[in-house]
Formats: C-alpha cells, sequence, structure tokens
C-alpha cells in the first residue's frame, strides 16, 4: 500500500541444473553473466525482501513473510489497488525476470489503520497551517480578496516568498482556465498546485546498491538525528539486514548509550524472532573521523548489508564544524570508494524558513542525497517544503524527502508522499 526501500534488483543468472550446483558454484566456469556495477548487488541481496515495496507497516511490527532458502528467487506478490498513487514498478521474481515486465511486490495486511493513524498526526501538527489557508476559502469569492488572504496564510505557513508567488500564480491560471467560481473546487485546485510542486522529492531510498551501504546521516543540534538513525536501522533489522552503526557523535553526552537502546530494541522482531543483526561501533571522546573510518572498514569485514554514520550536531553558519563533517565525508570515501552512498539531512519540520537555509549550507557543504523532516507532529507549519521544492529545480536533480516523522514511536516515522501531504496542508 505504501513504500519504504527498494532492494536493488540483483543479475539475473541463467538457471543451473539443481544436480551438483556446489560444485559448479565453486568451478570458475561458473561465472555469473557480466553485469553492469549497478546491478552487481551480491548474493546477500538474492531473496531478500524487496526495500521499497516491503510495506511499512509489517516493518513495524515485524510481521514478514517467511524467508526464502538462499538459491531462491524472490517471488512478487499480488498488488491491490493504491489508494493515494501507484507505486513504482520493481523486480518480479528473478526466475521469471527474462520473460515478464517488472510487477509491484507489495504486503498489505493490518496497515490501513496503522496509516489512517499516521495521517491524523499528521493533519493534527500541521493544523496551525492547514487551518489558516482552510480558513481563506470560507465564505470567500474568487477575486483578489481571495488571493490576497492565501497571499498571507502561505507567507504564514512559511511557504516563502517565491514559493507562495509561484502558488498563487499557479492558482489563478486554473481557476481561470476552468472557469471556477466555487471557493471549495478552488481550495482542491490549490492542493493540486502544491503536490505537484512536491511531487518531484517523492523518491524511494535505494538500498542494496552497494554492499555495504553507507549513509552518512547529518544535522544541526536537536533535530533528531539519533533518533531517526536508530529507527531506520530498526526497519533494516527487521527485514533481515546486518546493520553497523557509527556513533560518530563522540563528545556528546550519552550519544552512545541512545543507540545503545535503539539497537536493543532492534535486536528481535515483534513475534519474538531473531530479526537480522546490529552492531556500533564507537569511542568515547575519540576523534569522529577516525570511529567513522573503523566503522566502514568494519562493516565491509563482518558482511554488514548496512553502515549507518550519526553525526554530531553542526549548525550550517559554524565554518569549523562544517568542516569537520567534510573530513568524515571524505574519510569515508578512503574507506570505501564511492561512499558515502546517502548524505540525509534531518530537519526539524518546526524550524520555518531557516530549514530552507540549513539545506542550502549542507548542500553545498555536502552535496545531500536526500532529507528527514522530523517533529511534524508538534506546532509544524509545513509550508518550507513548498519553498525547498521550488529550491529544489535548481539543483542538477531534486532534493528528495524519503521520510517524515511525526513523534517517537517507530510507526511515526513513514515514507513521504506528496498528495498526502498536500493534503494536510491544504485542507
Amino acid at each position: 500500500m505504501f513504500s519504504f526501500f527498494k532492494k536493488k534488483p540483483p543479475p539475473v543468472a541463467a538457471p543451473a541444473p539443481s544436480a551438483g550446483r556446489a560444485a559448479e558454484a565453486a568451478s570458475p566456469s561458473a561465472a555469473e553473466p557480466t553485469a553492469s556495477p549497478a546491478e552487481l548487488t551480491g548474493e546477500r541481496a538474492r531473496g531478500k525482501l524487496d526495500w521499497l515495496n516491503a510495506d511499512v507497516g509489517e516493518l513495524f511490527f515485524g510481521k514478514k513473510p517467511a524467508a526464502p532458502p538462499p538459491d531462491a528467487a524472490p517471488l512478487a506478490t499480488p498488488v491491490p489497488p493504491a489508494p493515494i498513487a501507484p507505486l513504482p514498478a520493481t523486480e518480479a521474481g528473478a526466475s521469471e525476470a527474462a520473460s515478464a515486465s517488472p510487477v509491484e511486490t507489495t504486503e498489505t495486511t493490518g496497515t490501513a489503520a496503522d496509516r489512517a493513524g499516521w495521517m491524523a498526526k499528521l493533519k493534527s501538527g500541521l493544523q496551525r497551517t492547514g487551518g489558516a489557508i482552510a480558513g481563506a476559502f470560507v465564505g470567500a469569492e474568487i477575486g483578489d480578496e481571495l488571493y490576497e488572504d492565501l497571499e498571507v496564510a502561505l507567507l504564514q505557513a512559511d511557504a516563502g516568498a517565491d514559493a507562495t508567488i509561484y502558488l498563487l500564480d499557479e492558482l489563478q491560471a486554473r481557476v481561470t482556465r476552468a472557469h471556477v467560481r466555487d471557493p471549495a473546487k478552488a481550495r482542491r485546485l490549490l492542493a493540486e498546485c502544491v503536490e505537484e510542486l512536491l511531487q518531484p522529492l517523492e523518491r524511494p531510498l535505494v538500498i542494496g546498491a552497494h554492499t555495504p551501504t553507507v549513509i552518512m546521516v547529518v544535522g544541526v543540534n536537536g533535530a533528531g538525528k539519533t533518533t531517526s538513525v536508530g529507527k531506520l536501522a530498526r526497519h533494516l533489522v527487521d527485514s533481515e539486514q546486518k546493520v553497523l552503526l557509527a556513533a560518530a557523535d563522540t563528545f556528546r553526552a550519552a550519544a552512545r548509550e541512545q543507540l545503545l537502546a535503539w539497537a536493543e530494541r532492534a535486536g528481535v522482531a515483534g513475534d519474538g524472532r531473531a530479526a537480522g543483526h546490529i552492531e556500533i561501533v564507537s569511542q568515547e571522546g575519540g576523534d569522529p573521523a577516525g570511529v567513522t573510518f573503523d566503522a566502514v572498514v568494519a562493516g565491509k569485514a563482518r558482511g554488514c548489508d548496512v553502515v549507518i554514520v550519526d553525526t554530531a550536531g553542526r549548525l550550517a553558519t559554524q565554518a569549523h564544524l562544517m568542516e569537520e563533517l567534510k573530513k568524515i565525508k571524505r574519510v569515508i570515501a578512503k574507506a570505501e570508494a564511492g561512499a558515502p552512498h546517502e548524505v540525509l539531512l534531518v530537519i526539524d519540520g518546526n524550524t520555518g524558513q531557516n530549514a530552507l537555509a540549513q539545506v542550502q549550507a549542507f548542500d553545498e557543504a555536502l552535496q545531500l542525497t536526500g532529507l528527514v523532516i522530523t517533529k511534524l507532529d508538534g506546532t509544524a507549519k509545513g509550508g518550507v517544503l513548498a519553498a525547498i521544492a521550488l529550491w529544489s529545480r535548481s539543483r542538477s536533480q531534486p532534493l528528495p524527502v524519503y521520510f517524515v516523522g511525526v513523534g517517537e514511536k517507530l510507526a511515526d516515522l513513514q515514507t513521504f508522499r506528496a498528495r498526502e501531504f498536500a493534503a494536510a496542508l491544504v485542507d
């Protein structure tokens, strides 16, 4: 019904006879066909969950299908109609890849209520924004006065001047083109404008294209980095991935303990069965770059699927602190060529237009690959995502929002959906 991670498709190999499979695997002549680097995901990726389309509800509560044998190809499961928007198609089973087009593989049992509860929290968190924007349409007539009221509401929602002008111009053009006179229909048109502006930010986080996949998590103090790292690790572990955490915030009191607490929560699935494996590399008071280097090297040596680096909070205005983050990124690249594969910025949803300034500064320094928006269950205004989306158009690629958080619970971290967010923001 909705997605979380996407496992990179494994290379398709010609099926070998069941008899003598072990002997063929040991023989040099049994090598798989040549594939591009993006397709070489390693044998551990075969037969595992599809990260993009694994249902978040199942990940949260530890309900997952029985793991296939190591030499079995993943099976496609039926896909019910998506309630909001079609999910991107992913791979079919490896044995069918040569003859069948890609299909969606989604688990849907028991998730509708969970998602509905999350949406209720999101709408409640954005009520300050949504109420002001929706209120501008109540008893109004289509005209200059309505657009002036909307301009004030969008600016108060922290959409920023550029995004506000863009949205109002789009709305007026659509109202004129469709000859709309009903304020309720005009409000729906505004929701469509917001959705289309945010749509490029809706993109899946790919896990499995590299082994290990190295993720560097950055952000200012108090944005929720360590909590987000813990939740992300939990979801990975629940899908039977071997995860290693680098506690690179070496000088903050209890930073390592906070990661350890999340690791303990991640050790057992909701049904009591062992759910993958997690390790932590830390050094109290040590050099953050050194700890990170050791963690990446250890992750490679121990055959980990994912290495997540939790960094210290850094103010984008402090040049020497940002230089430390650049150093950590360079050290990661020395430990593993091409890493980090993801650089995620965690943003407090209550910071308003300052969030855009953070995104611009961190992107200039580290070349971000994605965002995590947290704390949208408070007094968040939310309009800053429109400003981020408009600014993101100036990049070679839009900067995606991978996850949105509305609380401390595991189930409160969900994938970003443009239509859901637009509805919560405008309705």
